[in-house]
């Protein structure tokens, strides 16, 4: 059957409305669950306005920079507008796809604070009931989410193509998504580990009382941080990488249709990217788990049922409308190194196996040996994600590169195509993977309700198994988020690479035909230079968000002292004596705010620099390092964080001395450290590297027309 590229168009707008029907749905059902307890209402009130407040203020921060970025974009972007051969239409453009991707992207945020903050009071209660209800509740809260990030991205990238007809407005909608995301995640991230740090060094270390006390003036803004961290951040995260993923195949296939007159290869991406969605909401309503049943396995039972009904009906699809079985392949690559990453991730963190077991064992010799095991496991953990990324890569631009019509010199078109659909195959299931994210937080956050609620210990034992499930399966996403973002910028410095060449044709710098990049050759001064300092640049970010985490922290921390010494009758627990617990959350607010610019800016500014230093050669090299170490750094820090986090719950649970002995002291502090590790920096460094590849991208022929040393 051949069918035009607007029925593939429009079949993805249609089952992007079928998402947003489906998290309608899922709405209504959470909302509609049961709550009658009158403690949860009033805390989850206060978790909810601390979480719309914190929200308010990062966006009236936020778009104030885009503002400025609009304006920039506009008077530079695809060509200054001083330049001859500058169309004012095709920078509005630009600048009105840049804008629009920071709105989807802050829409994303919101949404999952909306039903993150109900779902969580539902999943407290249910709790009560049992293990089942408790769960469905958090894992449909989360499934909202998930349905109505992934639809508006795929409608988002769709609707932009239509309108604009300009494949490079695509990167300038991914762009904004990024640009918003990162720092979204930044100051959600900071937020977040400011509170919980501060909470468990003071409540568990120093005074030996439960995790969500309500005598802890830091439990609120724990509990706030749980969802402008790990729930508004988070969505506008995925939201980035999906959107990154879809425009880099975009660009790509774009140019390749033109060369040969169809347009099959960008119908594809279309056609797969849909699917990926259909086959998620066909396994949210397929998730399910018995009462006493496992929530781990629950939940990666159903991330591998989505992934065999993707498989299916991609490869029905293939046959039916005859697209090329190469490209199908290098999609399940893709998905299948996805799955194979989240595995590697599961067993570095999951607390059944044996390193979470080896880890635990070694906080009995105190805090010294915690912190030196888990880093040790984290940077082994490291090892089969690279390989994965590096397997995928590589298999799928061998396996499309034969598909060239024309022997190419050099990178093949066909072979890059390749690994950006691998990257669109690794997160076609990605509103799966946001449900199950999604779903972590806001059973976090239910543990904290049925101890301030006092539900009893038979759903604090429930909670705590969903909150470590919950840890477990976040580990496992953020593999996929991270591996996606690595095939995903890979096929950006092909693009990056074929702007580059365009350009220089436009400009007279080679004739019509030729190509003045064909790569970047590491022993060349110059690429080596850019290689180095874009290998530096996630380390640089990720201790800028870390210290930002320190300093505020600090600050909580006296600021709980000083509620505990002076509030008369708080650390007693006398009834009637309640925490200034607003107090806390502005300081974790007002910081946030302040630290979450710098290391975004730092990044963006870096690629500028660099590419006017040494010109093109130069920011190709500074891409390809800031890829391996962005990579690297993100696996080893999510999955340590997850290490510690679960080696923390491990101890609480009985093993190894229990509830405070001197284990899990040890083991609080592991957690504390690998709070900002896992939460902060590494999740935020896979829109780091979006972002650079990005500014690259949309910035080469600048670099290409002045550079001091090109």
């Amino acid at each position: 059957m051949d069918f035009g590229l607007s029925f593939y168009q429009v079949a993805a707008i249609v089952i992007s409305v079928l998402a947003f029907g489906t998290a309608f749905w899922l709405y209504k059902w959470v909302a509609k669950q049961p709550s009658s307890n009158q403690r949860i209402a009033d805390v989850g009130k206060l978790i909810r306005k601390g979480a719309n407040t914190f929200l308010a203020k990062e966006y009236r921060t936020l778009a104030k920079f885009c503002g400025v970025a609009a304006i920039v974009i506009f008077v530079f972007l695809p060509v200054p507008l001083w330049d001859s051969k500058a169309d004012i239409l095709e920078n509005l453009i630009m600048t009105f796809a840049y804008l629009i991707g920071t709105c989807f992207s802050a829409v994303a945020g919101k949404v999952g604070i909306s039903i993150a903050t109900i779902a969580n009071m539902k999943s407290a209660e249910a709790a009560t009931k049992g293990i089942k209800p408790s769960f469905m509740s958090g894992y449909r809260g989360g499934a909202v989410m998930g349905m109505a990030v992934v639809g508006s991205s795929l409608l988002g990238v769709t609707l932009v193509l239509m309108i604009t007809n300009n494949e490079t407005a695509l990167l300038g909608f991914s762009f904004g998504a990024s640009s918003l995301a990162l720092f979204a995640k930044a100051g959600g991230g900071i937020f977040t580990k400011t509170a919980d740090i501060s909470a468990d060094l003071v409540g568990k270390v120093e005074m030996g009382i439960p995790e969500d006390d309500p005598r802890n003036p830091a439990v609120i803004a724990d509990n706030v941080g749980d969802n402008v961290g790990d729930v508004a951040g988070m969505g506008a995260d995925l939201f980035d990488s999906n959107v990154a993923s879809m425009a880099a195949a975009l660009v790509m296939s774009t140019a390749l249709d033109k060369a040969t007159g169809g347009s099959m290869n960008t119908a594809m991406v279309f056609c797969y990217a849909a699917i990926g969605l259909l086959a998620s909401i066909i396994g949210v309503f397929t998730a399910n788990m018995k009462e006493g049943g496992n929530p781990t396995r629950a939940l990666n039972t159903n991330t591998y049922v989505t992934t065999a009904i993707y498989f299916v009906l991609t490869a029905a699809a293939t046959w039916a409308f005859k697209f090329e079985w190469r490209i199908w392949l290098a999609s399940a690559i893709g998905l299948a190194v996805g799955v194979v990453i989240g595995l590697a991730s599961d067993y570095f963190t999951d607390d059944t196996k044996k390193p979470v077991h080896m880890v635990a064992k070694a906080c009995e010799t105190g805090p010294a040996f915690t912190i030196l095991s888990g880093i040790s496991y984290g940077l082994m953990s490291t090892l089969p994600s690279m390989i994965g990324i590096g397997v995928s890569a590589l298999a799928a631009y061998k396996i499309c590169a034969p598909l060239d019509t024309v022997v190419e010199i050099g990178v093949s078109p066909n072979g890059m195509f390749g690994i950006s659909m691998a990257a669109v195959g690794m997160l076609s299931i990605v509103g799966m993977i946001i449900s199950n994210d999604a779903y972590g937080p806001i059973v976090d956050n239910a543990r904290g309700l049925v101890e301030m609620g006092d539900l009893g210990d038979k759903a604090l034992e429930i909670t705590d198994s969903l909150d470590s499930a919950g840890n477990t399966v976040k580990a496992v996403t953020k593999g996929f988020a991270i591996g996606a973002a690595g095939l995903t910028v890979i096929a950006l410095l092909g693009a990056f690479i074929s702007q580059v060449n365009t350009s220089a044709i436009e400009k007279g710098i080679v004739a019509q035909g030729e190509k003045y990049l064909t790569g970047f050759d590491v022993t060349n001064p110059t690429v080596f230079f850019g290689l180095l300092v874009g290998a530096a640049i996630p380390a640089v970010f990720s201790a800028m968000l870390m210290l930002g985490v320190d300093r505020n922290a600090q600050r909580m921390v006296s600021e709980i002292h000083r509620q505990f010494r002076e509030i008369v009758g708080l650390k007693e627990g006398k009834e009637g004596v309640v925490p200034e617990y607003d107090k806390c959350i502005e300081i974790a607010t007002t910081g946030a705010i302040k630290e979450l610019i710098p290391a975004g800016l730092m990044a963006i500014i870096s690629t500028l620099l660099v590419g006017f230093i040494g010109g093109v050669n130069a920011v190709g090299g500074f891409i390809t390092g800031n890829i391996v170490s962005g990579l690297l750094f993100a696996l080893f820090m999510s999955n340590s964080g997850g290490l510690w986090d679960n080696t923390k719950k491990y101890i609480e649970a009985g093993h190894n001395g229990g509830k405070n002995s001197d284990a899990h002291k040890a083991g609080v502090v592991g957690d504390t450290v690998g709070d900002p590790f896992k939460d902060t920096a590494g999740p935020s460094l896979n829109t780091q590297i979006t972002v650079v590849s990005l500014v690259a991208s949309l910035t080469a022929t600048l670099f290409l027309t002045f550079s001091l040393f090109s």
